[in-house]
């Protein structure tokens, strides 16, 4: 729950208390599932995408939300480690800013994305020739380009509130501090901290939130109307996708702006406002909780990326299979070679032999063998002399 935070700091212990609820313990369950897994997805989506699938609009835009949902999966294990600690910060003042604006980054980034999506889906459907002659590879990219930058720039207000909270039990918070950038004019200190945590809710509210749904759902009601007054019934697998990724994106996110706006609208001390303030832990996991559902959406709303990530897989394990098979073998023929080696030169003649003199002992024999044979003649020799 956000305070406004004075010179001698204050907090509510109402929410801000060391101890570990059964809330907060689902909380740091559920975030740790999310973070492995999170992670290891979007790592695959990023190199199967990124390296075994032909470059195109689409992959464009599926590489930058798994990008985004990489980022915001990656900063949940220093989540997870605040809350598990009692809601104490340890990793300084800095980290504590990066950290939190991660997360709002993310929120941000895959608003724009979606909402930039459904309206390059609306204009392959109602202006299919303008969008042969200008929608390209490098436009896109430079779309992604700008929504990032934009992204970046909305998250600006949240780095700089973000702040590191030291309260009278010896806890420190990661949390929104109020009470930087005072004006230097006489003003009204409370008045003023709920303007800024008004307008910071709001913003995320409208700008990550209802703005980009609004765009989307009026994108594909047109594109929904253009094909059927045109009889054209036909399903796109990457519409499919989207609407699919839409869904989770409002179910995700819905939760954790509701109660934002509850908080803020709730008078101090409220009812409703402890309510919120604990409610937001697990809204913010269900937000977390996105940037996991969305590779899986990617592979089950298309097939042919599942096929991409099984033989991207297996080529990656038969790699990893033949690089030990190769050294096996070469070991045993590196072992082999030096038994075979070992054993001809202990059969092997002297060394006049190897040069291919005889020595006395051979030439005796050789003799001999051939005085044997004069003395007794074969019978093929017996048939000469008749």
């Amino acid at each position: 729950m956000a305070h406004c935070f004075k010179s001698n700091v204050t907090v509510d212990p109402s929410n801000q208390s060391g101890n570990v609820s059964s809330v907060n313990i689902f909380a740091i369950s559920l975030h740790g599932l999310f973070s492995s897994i999170g992670i290891i997805e979007n790592l695959l989506i990023l190199g199967v995408v990124g390296f075994h699938v032909r470059r195109s609009v689409i992959s464009v835009w599926i590489l930058n939300l798994a990008a985004s949902d990489l980022l915001a999966t990656s900063s949940l294990p220093f989540f997870t480690l605040y809350m598990a600690r009692g809601n104490t910060w340890t990793l300084g003042r800095t980290f504590c800013r990066i950290h939190s604006s991660t997360f709002f980054l993310n929120m941000f980034v895959s608003g724009f994305l979606l909402a930039a999506i459904s309206m390059d889906r609306c204009l392959v459907v109602v202006r299919p020739v303008w969008a042969q002659n200008h929608r390209s590879i490098k436009l896109v990219k430079k779309i992604c380009g700008g929504i990032w930058a934009l992204a970046v720039v909305c998250t600006i207000p949240f780095y700089m509130f973000r702040d590191t909270i030291p309260l009278p039990n010896g806890k420190i918070l990661c949390y929104y501090n109020y009470n930087v950038f005072l004006p230097s004019e006489p003003f009204n200190h409370e008045a003023l901290c709920k303007q800024r945590k008004e307008a910071l809710a709001f913003m995320k509210l409208f700008l990550a939130f209802l703005i980009p749904l609004l765009i989307i759902i009026l994108s594909y009601i047109t594109v929904y109307s253009h094909l059927a007054r045109r009889g054209y019934r036909r399903s796109y697998r990457f519409v499919r996708l989207v609407i699919a990724v839409v869904v989770s994106f409002v179910l995700c996110w819905a939760p954790y702006h509701f109660f934002i706006i509850m908080e803020v609208l709730s008078p101090s001390g409220h009812r409703m406002q402890k309510l919120a303030g604990g409610a937001l832990q697990v809204a913010a996991t269900l937000g977390f909780l996105n940037s996991v559902l969305n590779p899986f959406l990617y592979v089950f709303s298309c097939p042919d990326l599942c096929i991409k990530i099984r033989h991207s897989l297996g080529a990656v394990m038969e790699s990893v299979l033949a690089e030990d098979l190769a050294e096996l073998a070469r070991r045993r023929s590196t072992a082999r070679s030096s038994l075979s080696t070992t054993t001809e030169y202990i059969k092997k003649p002297s060394s006049v032999a190897a040069l291919g003199l005889k020595t006395e002992e051979q030439e005796q024999e050789q003799e001999q063998e051939q005085d044997e044979s004069v003395a007794e003649p074969t019978e093929l020799m017996m048939n000469q002399l008749h």
